[in-house]
């Protein structure tokens, strides 16, 4: 089970040494009590928090990644879930977010699958039971998730949701594997999806963010030609040739993070010989010591000039997205196929849930009134 030798290079894009050398970096910013900031003397989100561990999984670093996971857990409240942000072990935003909170069970499935680490899985399983229970308890009637549990009433995210539905089915999979029965979380994770495809009003509207573009497809929910058609409906929006992928629809900044989370979208689906365009466009980000500046301007004066670094940092979570996404192209096994769901429990098949979407169109026209 565990993935003992060095990752694969991915063709003549990123070598394995250069992959290494990024986890090196990722490594090298983490606190002695396995707190990993984004940057040094910087704040930390246990969403990307969990992001800079699997990456130190993929680097064989599983005993650092084992150490950020401990003080992940050290930090839970007695609820399951974990503040937005935190400097040290002090709270900097108290929010709550759903979101945040169950990225720890993508976290622990992952580094079980890494490391091979069964003692590891029966340790942190009661703080997975804790947040996605917690989590769950912000589900609505129509299957989205409250992105606030400190605020239910302020909406739901369709990123937000389509990461909780990867999560929950990472902890379904941990459930299995430890015996435990959650037939409720199999319950709740179909309402996901079908709220994910097929009920957008109930969301935020975040369009312009390119991650509520591709997530439904990252997080799962999306497969087959559902997914292609999602994935092509805004490529040209959202995909800028030979640099990478925007953040936002109408700002000229692509970031690295965006450009290799769509890698592991298109990854998912098949769609590899694009992945590995767009993850050999975003080494112009490569820093010198193996890290990845967050991103670039595409436009204007000082493009022209030598390229604009819209922000002076190279994040962690930035650098992992990297890793994971350069593992995932090249390699094979459960670790690599974590985001093509290979392992995880099924959910919804592609033809169940358009079948759940006729049915929702067809209680639509029963209640519409009739039109003289």
């Amino acid at each position: 089970m565990s993935m003992n030798a060095a990752p694969l290079g991915v063709d003549d894009i990123l070598s394995a040494d250069q992959i290494l050398e990024t986890v090196d970096a990722i490594a090298a910013i983490q606190l002695p009590n396995g707190n990993i900031p984004w940057i040094p003397g910087g704040h930390t989100d246990p969403w990307n928090l969990v992001e800079a561990a699997m990456a130190l999984d993929v680097g064989g670093r599983h005993d650092e990644a084992r150490r950020a996971y401990e003080w992940l857990r050290d930090i839970q409240n007695p609820d399951g879930s974990w503040h937005a942000y935190y400097i040290g072990n002090e709270v900097k935003d108290a929010t709550l977010d759903t979101n945040v909170a169950c990225y720890i069970a993508t976290g622990v499935w992952h580094h079980y699958l890494a490391s091979g680490d069964s003692a590891f899985l029966i340790e942190f399983w009661n703080n997975v039971e804790r947040t996605i229970d917690f989590a769950l308890d912000h589900q609505t009637g129509t299957g989205e998730l409250a992105w606030r549990a400190d605020d239910p009433d302020d909406g739901a995210l369709l990123t937000g949701s389509s990461s909780i539905h990867h999560s929950i089915r990472c902890a379904i999979a941990i459930a299995e594997r430890l015996g435990h029965e959650r037939p409720d979380w199999e319950l709740s994770v179909g309402a996901l999806a079908i709220a994910i495809a097929h009920r957008p009003e109930r969301f935020l509207d975040k369009d312009r963010w390119a991650m509520d573009w591709y997530y439904p497809v990252l997080g799962g929910a999306l497969r087959g030609p559902s997914a292609q058609a999602r994935i092509a409906s805004r490529w040209e929006t959202f995909v800028v040739k030979g640099r990478g992928v925007r953040c936002v629809s109408d700002q000229p900044w692509v970031t690295a993070a965006e450009t290799c989370e769509l890698v592991m979208a298109l990854d998912a689906i098949g769609e590899t010989d694009q992945a590995r365009e767009l993850l050999s466009w975003v080494q112009f980000l490569r820093h010198e010591d193996g890290s990845y500046w967050c991103g670039m301007n595409f436009e204007g004066e000082a493009f022209n000039e030598m390229g604009a670094y819209f922000t002076e940092d190279q994040p962690t979570w930035n650098s992992a997205a990297v890793v994971l996404a350069a593992y995932a192209l090249g390699n094979d096994g459960p670790v690599a196929g974590l985001f093509r769901g290979e392992g995880l429990p099924v959910g919804l098949s592609p033809d169940e849930l358009i079948a759940a979407g006729v049915e929702i169109e067809n209680e639509a026209r029963s209640v519409r009134p009739a039109v003289d």
